[in-house]
């Protein structure tokens, strides 16, 4: 099979060519044949307990590994309006968390507001924080804001080296990380019976699976508190999906189908059966509904005669709709599985 790189004049071209090498038929069954195999297709949902929030692709960094496409330069935003229908649809619901991100979801104006008005219903926000943000000028009260709304942060560390995630991320990344951790750490986060959740996600560093999560969280907890006096609470293992900036790297190093076939052959269906798009809705930056945020990326909307935009927000018809699946899904089956909130299995 001849691949060739990505263009980015277009996303939605993107999107449409990274379907179709995905589609290409190569030596594994599709990820819909192996869910008939395991007695599990069609998947369908199994309710709403997380109301994910995609506020857009405005990112301050720009991450070889990103499956948003995100970085500066990005003008993808959720308006006020959208989030006004967000925040409607969820009032009509008892969905108990709500994850936002992006990009950088803090660099979109509205996302104090979807903090605040989230909170006031009473649920459990969740911040996907890249950590730099907090760091930038126009965000010297971000901690403070965060801690005070109680908001859960989910922040994406690559490695405990610097090498590693500067590789990953960008040149001088690492230390600023560690700079953001510690004042997360200030504020309280990560710290025993403080209330203030602070999660880690580790991916790995190239075209291979993550090792088993809690090996990994044992020594990110070591290395972390013993070099830099950072504490955290939980670390979460992710699989590097095959789609995007990703997608673009496999197929440069030469490592895409070696890598599809991995993830094929470690299908499992008790992974398959806790996938994230089971429990959670996921809303674009426009408002168009998806099963996921991979899904939303690769332009593949909720389908099956559920309504596939916020405005038409039916909590009946989304509960337990058909889930929308392609072979990138395979990223969140392989081994002990991957979602947002790590292994599923």
């Amino acid at each position: 099979m001849t691949l060739t790189l990505l263009g980015r004049s277009n996303p939605l071209a993107s999107a449409a060519e990274q379907l179709r090498i995905l589609d290409q038929p190569s030596g594994s069954p599709s990820f819909d044949l192996r869910l008939t195999q395991a007695g599990m297709f069609p998947l369908r949902a199994s309710g709403i307990t997380v109301f994910q929030i995609n506020v857009g692709k405005l990112c301050n960094q720009t991450c070889r590994h990103c499956h948003v496409d995100a970085g500066p330069d990005r003008p993808e935003t959720m308006s006020l309006e959208t989030a006004e229908h967000c925040m409607q649809a969820l009032a009509k619901t008892d969905i108990s968390t709500v994850d936002i991100t992006g990009g950088a979801p803090e660099l979109n104006p509205h996302f104090r507001w979807l903090v605040e008005q989230s909170r006031r219903l009473g649920r459990h926000v969740m911040d996907r924080c890249n950590l730099s943000v907090l760091l930038l000028p126009s965000q010297s009260d971000l901690a403070e804001f965060l801690a005070h709304h109680q908001v859960e942060i989910i922040a994406s560390l690559p490695s405990y080296r610097a090498s590693q995630t500067d590789a990953q991320r960008g040149d001088g990344i690492f230390e600023k990380s560690m700079e953001a951790l510690r004042l997360l750490n200030r504020f309280g986060y990560g710290l025993s019976d403080s209330g203030l959740a602070l999660n880690l996600v580790y991916n790995p560093v190239g075209a291979f699976l993550p090792p088993r999560q809690e090996a990994v969280e044992a020594q990110f907890k070591k290395e972390l508190l013993t070099k830099h006096g950072i504490e955290f609470n939980r670390l979460y293992t992710i699989t590097n999906m095959p789609i995007s900036r990703f997608l673009e790297f496999l197929i440069e190093s030469g490592n895409y189908e070696q890598y599809m076939t991995r993830l094929a052959n470690a299908f499992t269906p008790a992974a398959a059966a806790g996938v994230m798009c089971r429990y959670t809705l996921s809303v674009g930056w426009d408002g168009r509904l998806y099963d996921c945020d991979f899904n939303q990326m690769l332009e593949l909307p909720v389908d099956h005669g559920a309504p596939s935009h916020i405005c038409d927000f039916d909590p009946a018809q989304l509960h337990h709709r058909q889930i929308v699946t392609r072979n990138h899904c395979f990223g969140c089956t392989a081994g002990s599985g991957s979602s947002c909130s790590g292994s599923t299995a």
